[in-house]
């Protein structure tokens, strides 16, 4: 991925500082402004006029300082473009939760889910189960997309905090993605800071391990103080009307175990997605005849053409149950990639901005100012954490917020003498982890839409992704676990 940054010309007047942060503090105070007025809809609607308006800002700022609309255009369609392959994704994800339901996958998981997690360890076990398979995968984003909206589904049903749940999911999911090798992150980072991945790898285990384990700690203490809603009774009718409607069993996890396969093989998600949603359509075609003529109700069509609109239908408008129980109703009536065309226009909105404050200059800027407050190694690490979560709340998209802080700091690192893992751990620790804690941010948008809990909801349970960046700060202030260059092996022996 590369800069958007228009080349400077004589034509082009170098932005001020004031110009840089401008549109920043006009589109805070928009936000702000946003989930004061709605609330958790915010993003519905609210945030993507906010984002507009701030690129708007910024957009008449450029004009000021020498840029054409032509230039501004370019970067906000290159920006645009970044975001593509998400968008594919959030669109089959849509898809695939919605073929989920029909075949009877998600009802699966939701009842043997049921049958085996205990309510007092249900959050940290979400945590460790999400932790393990991202882990293997190195994808947050597909186990968020798989076991996520399972988990979520058992949370409801036992009466538990979707809430926290949400933000135990998402815990597991970014520390697995972050630790594992299969990672574009992981890989990405160390990439751009000069190191080899399993320097990298090993430098995060002194900030990671600690924080999952503060996090996993929380969640064991929300689940011992809380209690669950759900009486047996309740529970036992929702078993009762899963077993009805779907008739859960093991060969219904046959399109979970595709997607979990190509995703450890490493096949893009795109792709992984599209196959998961076809071997859905699939189990549905073969389990699930009558329920999908049950979804359908329209006697008029033949048997199998009736299926045929079924399993279409939930690809593009989702699953909408109807069981007689309004709890088991609303968990399943979920997906289709038209419940995904929100976020799409979240996305869309949050890329044009940050587009425009790149292409103009704006978002360099800044950074140079930030660079200007180091005074030590210490200083600089924690700079960086605080750049790279900037870039994600400015450019909406954490390969971005991986890229432009990790090149433009790169040689203050070596300057100082400190080895590339400082800043590929720092890029980790504050890029990677907090994207999904923006809600205007490709993986915020993304998470939000994928479990039906929005971002602000979630954020305060997400312990492991707000504790990270905070330790990893700390071992800076206190020069703790931070590599010199000659302390470093050299890499050609890394890699031999």
């Amino acid at each position: 991925m590369t800069s958007t940054s228009a080349p400077q010309s004589n034509k082009h007047k170098l932005p001020s500082l004031l110009d840089a942060l401008i549109p920043i503090f006009a589109l805070v105070l928009m936000l702000a402004s946003a989930v004061y007025l709605y609330s958790s809809d915010s993003s519905y609607g609210a945030n993507q006029i906010a984002l507009i308006m701030a690129a708007c800002i910024a957009l008449v700022i450029g004009v000021k300082n020498g840029y054409s609309w032509k230039e501004m255009e370019a970067g906000i369609v290159k920006s645009v473009g970044v975001s593509t392959g998400a968008l594919l994704i959030l669109f089959a994800v849509g898809s695939l939760i919605g073929t989920w339901i029909l075949a009877g996958t998600v009802p699966t998981m939701i009842y043997y889910g049921m049958l085996v997690l205990n309510p007092e360890y249900f959050y940290a076990a979400s945590c460790l189960l999400c932790a393990v398979v991202a882990l293997s995968i190195g994808s947050s984003w597909t186990v968020a997309g798989t076991l996520g909206i399972a988990l979520v589904g058992v949370a409801a049903a036992m009466g538990l905090s979707v809430e926290i749940t949400a933000g135990a999911i998402i815990s597991g999911a970014y520390f697995g993605d972050k630790m594992s090798p299969m990672s574009d992150t992981t890989n990405l980072a160390p990439a751009v800071a000069g190191t080899d991945i399993f320097s990298h790898i090993r430098h995060m285990v002194w900030t990671t391990v600690p924080s999952i384990i503060i996090a996993m700690i929380c969640f064991l203490i929300l689940g011992f103080t809380s209690e669950a809603s759900g009486q047996a009774g309740d529970l036992q009718l929702t078993m009762d009307l899963l077993q009805t409607q779907f008739n859960p069993g093991v060969h219904l996890l046959l399109p979970l175990l595709v997607v979990l396969v190509l995703a450890y093989k490493k096949m893009p998600a795109f792709p992984t997605v599209i196959l998961g949603t076809i071997a859905g359509a699939a189990c549905a075609a073969l389990f699930q005849f009558d329920s999908i003529i049950a979804f359908v109700n329209d006697d008029s069509l033949p048997p199998i053409v009736a299926m045929v609109k079924g399993i279409w239908t939930a690809m593009f408008n989702g699953y909408v149950a109807n069981t007689g129980d309004e709890v088991l109703d609303s968990l399943l009536s979920r997906g289709g990639m038209s419940q995904m065309t929100n976020t799409v226009w979240l996305i869309l909105c949050a890329m044009a901005f940050g587009g425009i404050m790149e292409v103009t200059g704006l978002l360099k800027r800044i950074l140079q100012s930030i660079l200007g407050l180091v005074t030590s190694s210490g200083s600089l690490i924690i700079t960086t954490l605080a750049t790279c979560i900037g870039a994600n709340l400015i450019t909406a998209d954490q390969f971005i917020a991986i890229i432009l802080p990790g090149r433009m700091l790169k040689v203050e690192y070596t300057k100082r003498g400190l080895a590339a893992v400082n800043l590929s751990r720092a890029l980790e620790d504050s890029a990677t982890i907090t994207s999904p804690l923006v809600p205007w941010n490709t993986c915020g948008a993304y998470m939000a839409s994928t479990l039906g809990v929005a971002t602000i909801a979630y954020l305060p349970y997400a312990f492991f992704n707000l504790v990270c960046p905070l330790v990893s700060g700390t071992y800076a202030y206190f020069n703790f676990k931070i590599e010199k260059l000659e302390d470093m092996p050299d890499l050609e022996e890394v890699s031999a």
